[in-house]
């Protein structure tokens, strides 16, 4: 859509909450979105009825609708994830979850720490940015992590004397083009892509060269920009890891955090668990107010009034954050009350039988509805914008198909889905990812099933599935007609 970009100007390689929310005001100003959508509004209740062909959608509030289509576009991180802690109830102070962070209307950190003891649970990519900004506000600042983090440089850097950002520019606009135009090409949806060869096909020499490049480049480039073979062999994976490990100890002063933070030995694959970016957060650890608690050695307890319990006493803390990720994929599901056309929850099916859909955008029994970004897609794998906007495409074309040939719904052939859950288990095997306990698999979540999330085929092979989908004329589907 180039009415989205073509009137706007990046101030940051990587936007912070501020410019984002100016992004989306820009947006719902050219297209006129937010006309057309009701707010504040939950969804408990979703059911296809075969006989009207149409969905009954019910909300909190009571309010009934009635549609043709189905899309529920909650991505696969709707549903934050509590641990069942005992005491939450009982801490004095404030406790925050990092997905229902509030804003303090400047764009800046919306938790007042200053003079205040903090604790931060959790060194996920969210866990880490609020570290980052306590550390440099806070009194004290608790810090537990049970994996961690295999973070990356930002290398944030601001774009406005860039040609690229100057708009309606003709350098702008070929540049944005060819930007899009690539990225549907590459294997995560990005506009570099790996480097097509395996990492001991190169010299010790060259592969060190590759490896400074990309680490001094900064973002993920260091991951998904690297070696064909990075994620699927153990040696160049290893080999990966203990240069990031190299780099990432020269910054730790105390040599107990070094093996905390960076260990020489992985506790995991490289990548099998998401790399997050940080701009300084090891060195915040070197300030004398920062400490770190290992929860495999000191496992958290619960919460008492004062404070947290782990089995090495209490922690005494003012204020809170539990940066513990999302029950990605079936808790958003489960949320809005789903049901086939059986009647049966879609999250009890999810449950007992596994994830199951077609190119991770429809499932059986539930006819007429489109996932976008959900389970069994590139998603995670890939550039979300470039993931979404492919898969919208998609979802548009069968719709316009459907319409002009009166079909009354569709679902999805069992067989088809059925091959789709193969070929997504196939490719995570060809992987290293299965090999740790990440929510990649959904093993963050206690007593769920393991099993892999999402496609890590690349988005050129997902999207060759997709325009087959299409061209079989809907062969995959059972169409009823009215």
């Amino acid at each position: 859509m180039e009415r989205a970009w073509r009137n706007w100007t990046w101030q940051e390689k990587y936007p912070g909450y501020a410019e984002l929310q100016s992004y989306f005001a820009h947006l719902d100003k050219e297209l006129s979105l937010s006309k057309d959508c009701v707010f504040n509004c939950k969804v408990v209740l979703a059911e296809f009825d075969e006989d009207s062909a149409r969905w009954y959608v019910e909300t909190a509030s009571g309010t009934w609708v009635r549609a043709k289509y189905l899309i529920p576009a909650i991505g696969f991180a709707s549903k934050p994830h509590m641990p069942a802690w005992t005491g939450l109830d009982s801490f004095r102070g404030r406790i925050y979850h990092s997905s229902a962070w509030p804003a303090n209307g400047s764009g800046g950190c919306g938790v007042d720490v200053r003079g205040r003891r903090v604790a931060v649970i959790g060194t996920g990519s969210t866990g880490i940015q609020i570290i980052q900004q306590w550390a440099k506000e806070a009194d004290e600042v608790y810090v537990f992590q049970r994996t961690p983090n295999t973070a990356l440089p930002m290398r944030q850097e601001r774009l406005l004397d860039s040609s690229v950002q100057k708009p309606n520019s003709e350098v702008s606009e070929l540049k944005r083009r060819d930007v899009f135009k690539k990225s549907l090409n590459t294997f995560g949806g990005l506009s570099t892509d790996c480097i097509w060869r395996d990492a001991m096909d190169d010299t010790p020499a060259q592969r060190e060269a590759t490896y400074e490049r990309l680490y001094a480049q900064g973002g993920l480039g260091f991951w998904n920009a690297s070696y064909q073979d990075l994620m699927s062999n153990a040696e160049a994976n290893l080999e990966a890891y203990c240069f990031w490990a190299r780099k990432t100890r020269a910054r730790i002063d105390d040599p107990k955090l070094k093996d905390l933070l960076a260990p020489l030995a992985p506790l995991h694959a490289f990548g099998a668990k998401r790399p997050s970016l940080e701009q300084d957060f090891y060195e915040q650890f070197n300030k004398p107010h920062v400490h770190l608690i290992d929860v495999r050695e000191t496992p958290i307890l619960g919460l008492a009034p004062s404070g947290i319990m782990t089995n090495s006493g209490t922690h005494e803390v003012d204020i809170i954050a539990i940066a513990t990720g999302f029950d990605s994929v079936i808790g958003g599901i489960r949320e809005m009350g789903i049901k086939d056309a059986d009647g049966v929850p879609l999250h009890h099916r999810w449950d007992q039988g596994g994830i199951s859909s077609y190119l991770g955008m429809m499932v059986s029994r539930c006819p007429n509805m489109f996932l976008p970004y959900s389970a069994h897609s590139p998603s995670v794998f890939s550039n979300g914008p470039t993931t979404i906007e492919l898969q919208a495409s998609w979802i548009m074309d069968v719709i316009r198909q459907m319409e002009r040939r009166h079909v009354a719904f569709i679902d999805v052939k069992k067989e088809a889905e059925q091959a789709w859950i193969n070929e997504v288990a196939d490719a995570a095997e060809n992987t290293l990812v299965p090999t740790a306990n990440s929510w990649y698999m959904g093993a963050n979540i206690p007593g769920r099933r393991v099993e892999p999330l999402f496609f890590m085929g690349g988005l050129p092979r997902y999207r060759q599935r997709c325009r087959e989908a299409l061209d079989s004329d809907l062969h995959d589907f059972h169409l009823t007609f009215r």
